[in-house]
């Protein structure tokens, strides 16, 4: 059992390692393109956003598996940057729906880049199958 242990240690390791970097990136890229204040969590809200044209913070809570407190927090900052605004639904004017401003749908060729040249630095030396095997792998570990 105590090399699966040791085992185990290093691919959190590995995996935390490889999560600072990619962040670390999409820091400097938000920065290099206007973006400077954003973090990766941010997008998360974006991405769910670009598929979607408005979403309660519940549902984009929901969508992004974070809390409604946590969403807030992000959305509060969106919003000072001028992505988003908040507007009562037509439908529950209890309800606040969360939608892109023009700011942020013009930002969408911007973060498609940012996420493409990631993933393009990130699986750089890895074949087609050992990205398959890979995801297939991670997901696993997820259940």
């Amino acid at each position: 059992m105590s090399k699966y242990n040791d085992f185990m240690k290093q691919i959190l390791s590995l995996i935390s390692k490889i999560h600072k970097k990619g962040n670390d990136y999409i820091v400097e890229q938000l920065k290099q393109n206007g973006a400077d204040g954003l973090v990766p969590s941010h997008g998360d809200i974006l991405i769910v956003l670009y598929k979607k044209d408005k979403m309660s913070m519940k549902d984009i809570a929901k969508e992004i598996h974070r809390t409604k407190p946590t969403v807030t927090v992000l959305v509060d900052k969106l919003e000072k940057f001028g992505f988003v605004k908040r507007e009562i639904s037509g439908d529950d004017s209890r309800c606040t729906n969360i939608v892109l401003t023009k700011k942020g749908k013009d930002f969408k060729p911007v973060f498609e880049k940012i996420s493409k040249n990631l993933n393009d630095t990130m699986y750089k030396n890895l074949t087609e199958s050992e990205i398959a095997i890979l995801d297939i792998l991670l997901e696993k570990m997820l259940k």
